[in-house]
């Protein structure tokens, strides 16, 4: 039997691409015309296939990995004729990362000069917070969940969070008005370096905490399974706990995971407040944290998502922090946790609905939905939700749409049931935004809800998804 030696004149070449969170799509070329040859792909993870192919023409063989990670791809092409064989290899990381629960814990205060210098940004400029290697936190981190606060205000603006370095987006993530306090949940891309950036859009100098709840990496920790909104607890009619506001200083536990999941992802709102506060979200167990998820005024109804690791039963802790009672809503929307295999995956920030364009989506109908289609393969996509030019009151509701586009399309849709979750409050004349990880169901598909009797207009930007593949 002839030896097979190397034979770098097959010229074989090899590349790989990203094609979800856990896998990719690996190109060969053995640039030889004939006979075809037969390529053998050791994937790195223990698994092998075969391919043919011959001349110019690319074999493009795709792979998913069962855990995320680094991986060296090697394929070798043999040439009997020749009695010659080749092997290139390329090393490649899954662009999925998982969720490890930390805190809450304040990472940044411009108030008392926690993780920065002390005192306001300036307008039209930027602090950066160091994220990766903060603490208890690994470096590496890709993302991480901050629960972002603009205090102090004295005029209108806006907060943009993203990757520092990278060229600020045109999407915000906060949007306030003089003297108001306003949170907001965000999923911000860390850079390189282990640095998020934090700018102040606004025409005066504003104050700015941060609180993570959590951080994002390329390794297993714990994946992510959406679902439709579910309320887990309304006091105001003692759905999951007790009937009757929370009391001033009081607070209430409830079960919100099964065994295994290592922290939960919620949209809480606050409504009947008899004076001005804010809550604050723990795992029950635990102290609770000086730190807040929803600031809010007199009479004031608003919400915000949170992300919150669970105690050792699946509960959490929700504490008001007024003097006087106020009313609590939670709705359950997703859980982290290691039997889960979502992988999320930033995503530059991009602008998808706003119906203030003609060209996009045009005018939201009042008491109606605006669908929009997203990719099959996501099972959900991480969103800031922004609703302006209000002229009433309302509330937003973001559910996956049971009708799938070929039901538009042949307009054979159904009528989808309105929903009574709520992603976030409005009032005449005031913008609000909330961050939503809206689930896409089983068709890809997203419905934004109008739940109010005047005109609105709806802007929704992407910030990344989560995907098991």
């Amino acid at each position: 039997m002839r030896e097979l030696t190397a034979g770098p004149q097959l010229g074989l070449s090899l590349s790989a691409r990203t094609s979800s969170a856990h896998g990719f799509e690996l190109t060969i070329r053995p640039n030889r015309s004939a006979p075809p040859l037969h390529t053998t792909i050791d994937w790195g993870d223990g698994t092998t296939e075969t391919v043919t192919a011959a001349g110019a023409w690319e074999t493009r063989t795709p792979h998913t990995y069962t855990e995320l990670g680094e991986y060296t791809i090697k394929a070798t092409v043999v040439d009997p004729a020749l009695g010659t064989q080749e092997t290139k290899e390329v090393r490649v990381q899954t662009a999925g990362s998982e969720f490890t629960p930390y805190g809450p814990t304040r990472l940044l205060d411009t108030r008392s000069g926690t993780g920065t210098v002390q005192g306001k940004v300036k307008a039209y400029s930027s602090t950066r917070l160091k994220v990766s290697g903060n603490g208890g936190i690994p470096t590496g981190v890709t993302a991480v969940a901050l629960n972002v606060t603009a205090a102090n205000t004295t005029s209108g603006g806006h907060v943009s969070v993203f990757a520092s370095g990278n060229t600020r987006p045109t999407a915000s993530n906060i949007n306030f008005e003089a003297g108001q306090t306003v949170p907001n949940l965000v999923i911000a891309q860390v850079d390189a370096d282990g640095y998020v950036e934090l700018y102040n859009g606004g025409w005066e100098p504003v104050d700015l905490i941060a609180d993570v709840t959590g951080h994002f990496g390329r390794q297993e920790a714990g994946g992510y399974a959406p679902q439709a909104p579910a309320r887990v607890v309304d006091t105001r009619n003692g759905t999951g706990t007790q009937l009757g506001p929370v009391a001033g200083q009081g607070s209430f536990t409830v079960k919100v995971a099964d065994p295994g999941a290592t922290a939960v992802a919620l949209n809480v709102t606050v409504t009947n407040p008899q004076e001005a506060g804010h809550l604050t979200v723990h795992p029950t167990g635990q102290a609770a944290p000086a730190t807040s998820n929803v600031n809010f005024t007199a009479g004031q109804t608003v919400a915000n998502s949170v992300i919150v690791p669970v105690g050792k039963n699946g509960e959490i802790t929700v504490r008001n922090g007024a003097w006087a009672p106020s009313d609590v809503i939670v709705e359950l929307v997703g859980t982290y946790g290691t039997a889960s295999a979502g992988a999320y995956v930033p995503v530059a920030p991009v602008r998808q609905i706003d119906t203030r364009e003609s060209w996009s989506k045009g005018p939201w109908p009042t008491r109606g939905y605006l669908w929009q289609a997203f990719s099959l393969e996501q099972e959900a996509w991480v969103l800031n939700t922004t609703v302006t030019n209000t002229r009433g009151a309302g509330f937003l509701s973001v559910t996956p749409d049971p009708n799938s586009t070929g039901n538009y399309a042949d307009k054979t849709a159904v009528a989808p049931e309105r929903p009574v979750s709520s992603t976030l409050n409005w009032t005449a004349g005031k913008t609000v935004a909330n961050l939503v990880q809206a689930s896409a169901g089983d068709n890809g598909i997203v419905d934004f809800w109008s739940q109010g009797w005047d005109r609105a207009d709806l802007v929704v930007d992407i910030f990344g998804y989560d995907d098991n593949e």
